[in-house]
């Protein structure tokens, strides 16, 4: 009996050490990124390039996703107050699946933008490969990037480590509901691997 109750023992201690080890990372990410994220336009400082971050336009019930349709109006809020010349539309494009082009017809059709500024980024199918592609692929080193700010966060994250002058302009949060804590939480767990891949020099693929 007493085995077994050092072996429990064992397991929750475990599993405190790893849930201290989660929240050490979100808080690691809050620190790094505090003070670089911006809700009212009037207070974010211009920079050369926003880098916009993917999401479907649509819901599984074939209506608006709010999400979508926010991020494109913070785009266009930016673009219409001077603080951006270009607009990097960062999404997945697979077959029958095109985020950058829908993206970018949103933007030019409902918000005013020019078609010019705008470059698609078709292979931003994780936020990390979104961040690396704008670096390496378009050259591009001072941005603001546009989600909601829970994602913001994690996407700071990876552009600071990766040297770039990067802010975060935080589209409108969708009403508190249940799809707004599974979201919460799965950017709590997203951030924690974002950690990991930093520590451990690991690139995500795919």
């Amino acid at each position: 009996m007493k085995k077994v109750i050092d072996i429990l023992k064992s397991f929750f201690n475990l599993v405190e050490i790893v849930i201290l080890l989660m929240i050490l990372a979100n808080v690691w990410v809050f620190a790094l990124t505090n003070g670089r994220t911006y809700t009212k336009i009037s207070k974010i400082p211009p920079r050369e390039t926003a880098l916009v971050l993917g999401t479907s336009p649509k819901m599984k019930s074939g209506i608006s996703n709010p999400y979508f349709t926010t991020r494109m109006d913070a785009t266009s809020l930016l673009y219409h107050h001077g603080k951006i010349k270009k607009i990097i539309v960062s999404g997945e494009k697979s077959k029958g699946y095109d985020e950058p082009s829908a993206m970018k017809n949103y933007l030019v059709y409902q918000e005013g933008v020019p078609e010019n500024i705008i470059i698609q980024d078709p292979n931003g199918f994780k936020t990390q490969m979104s961040i690396r592609n704008c670096k390496e692929v378009y050259h591009q080193n001072d941005v603001i990037i546009v989600s909601q700010g829970f994602h913001n966060l994690r996407a700071l994250f990876y552009a600071r480590n990766s040297d770039m002058n990067a802010l975060g302009f935080d589209a409108q949060d969708v009403d508190a509901n249940q799809s707004y804590y599974r979201n919460q939480s799965r950017e709590f767990l997203a951030r924690v691997v974002a950690v990991i891949y930093y520590v451990f020099n690991v690139e995500q693929h795919s």
